[in-house]
């Protein structure tokens, strides 16, 4: 708020170049970083986990349970099955079952077993009109927190 008598005096109007340059290098800078910062979606990874809840149907004499131990080898129950019988099979066993709420197929899969054998299962299962399909996971061992890695 100077009081100017001459043209080398206090101006009172504001300048306001040096800002709008600020504010283009940030832009600029934003722009550059922001497709850097998106490269996937981030999930949170349980640290302390839990064994699943045990489905008491599954323990039932009745209970349809296809283990898949390695690759082509398929286990329906105890017995073990060809992959061309394995949907006649279950689903004989479905139709024994009296119960809506009980016509569940539990999955359980090895380690080293193929994503592709687990899919082919469910597809074949799914074929027969079952919706309700359970993946069997193991108990972890031991009741500590897991170990870090």
């Amino acid at each position: 708020m100077g009081m100017a008598a001459g043209g080398g005096g206090l101006q009172s109007e504001i300048n306001v170049t040096p800002m709008v340059d600020i504010m283009l290098v940030l832009l600029i800078i934003f722009m550059v970083v922001t497709p850097f910062l998106q490269q996937g979606i981030t999930v949170a990874i349980p640290r302390e986990m839990r064994n699943p809840d045990v489905d008491p149907r599954i323990i039932k004499e009745s209970s349809v349970v296809i283990s898949v131990p390695n690759d082509g080898q398929y286990y329906l129950g105890k017995t073990l099955v060809a992959k061309p019988d394995l949907a006649d099979k279950v689903d004989r066993m479905l139709k024994n079952i009296k119960v809506e709420e009980d016509k569940i197929v539990y999955i359980k899969s090895g380690v080293n077993v193929s994503y592709g054998e687990v899919v082919g299962v469910i597809n074949e299962v799914r074929k027969l009109g079952v919706d309700k399909i359970g993946l069997v996971a193991d108990k972890k061992k031991g009741g500590g927190a897991p170990k870090p890695s």
